[in-house]
């Protein structure tokens, strides 16, 4: 994955390309594409009813229809909208993008990676040509591939922190919650479309900011910031899904998946599970993980009952 290739023959030195194909306006079109194709098929899915994959099913068809409080019509309406804000963010974001000077200083960071290296390996006694071959190889490898895997998992660090940090607030104080967040939590029973149902405030503090807030810390290239928003579209929509297919890597392989984050939707999880979308830790830290805080609530019960007896 060459995170910082540009095709310069489509990309204008300071401004945006009009190529759609181009790793800046990838970035801007393409995780809005993946999320209504994604959900549109999570829809299809959960309207066929297909008995195999219903075993899955996190809610029944009609827990939906009883306890949602909020129409199927409105939540695309506001997806729409908070997809329009993003656009207009990215915008804003890949504008001034210089895919000319972002090359050279590319380049220039795997010369001086390669200079370094080769002052350490002709140290260690190799000869001139072999030590350049293998310091300029090690560069290249570095800046190419472990460098943006390094920043995409920063950018996922940032994110997480971001996003706990305002999701917990907003359950924390009333005025937060009753005018903003309660739109996301009037879909009691999640699925794929309530994903980034939100009202348009929360959706751009939380969502829309965090993201690009990920972006510029880490220095992303636009066509790693297109494969970091698409890849946190992805795991936000599987998160809200509404099954729990045990094959889906998604859920395997993250402790903060559809199970956990379905919690958080339950009146008993409503102020557990806070962390979205990528990891536990910030939960696990700060004593906000659903099994923590209802063991917590137990010892604290059986205390009192002891202290009763006493």
């Amino acid at each position: 994955m060459n995170a910082t290739y540009v095709k310069k023959s489509t990309q204008f030195q300071g401004g945006l390309s009009f190529d759609i194909w181009s790793d800046q306006v990838l970035a801007l079109w393409a995780p809005i594409a993946v999320y209504w194709i994604q959900c549109s098929l999570y829809e299809i899915l959960m309207s066929l009813e297909i008995p195999f994959f219903e075993q899955y099913r996190i809610h029944t068809p009609e827990d939906r229809q009883k306890k949602n409080k909020v129409s199927f019509s409105k939540v695309l309406i506001m997806v729409a909208l908070q997809h329009v804000v993003q656009l207009v963010l990215g915008f804003a974001l890949m504008e001034n993008f210089d895919p000319v000077g972002d090359e050279m200083r590319h380049q220039n960071s795997i010369n001086n990676c390669t200079s370094i290296l080769l002052y350490a390996f002709v140290k260690l006694g190799y000869t001139q040509s072999s030590a350049f071959n293998l310091a300029n190889s090690i560069a290249i490898h570095y800046q190419n591939y472990l460098l943006p895997c390094i920043r995409f998992f920063i950018a996922m660090v940032i994110v997480d922190t971001h996003q706990y940090v305002l999701h917990r607030l907003a359950h924390s104080y009333s005025f937060m919650y009753k005018y903003m967040h309660s739109h996301h939590h009037r879909l009691n029973v999640p699925y794929a479309f309530g994903a980034l149902y939100n009202h348009p405030v929360e959706g751009f503090l939380l969502d829309t900011c965090g993201a690009a807030i990920a972006f510029e810390v880490t220095g992303m290239s636009p066509r790693l910031g297109m494969y970091f928003f698409v890849f946190s579209t992805i795991k936000t929509v599987n998160d809200h899904c509404g099954y729990s297919f045990p094959w889906d890597p998604l859920t395997v392989c993250f402790g903060n998946n559809v199970n956990y984050h379905d919690l958080h939707h339950q009146v008993q999880g409503i102020k557990t599970n806070y962390a979205q979308p990528f990891f536990t830790f910030w939960d696990t830290l700060l004593h906000t993980e659903y099994s923590q805080v209802m063991k917590a609530k137990a010892e604290a019960k059986a205390a009192k009952a002891a202290k009763k007896l006493n």
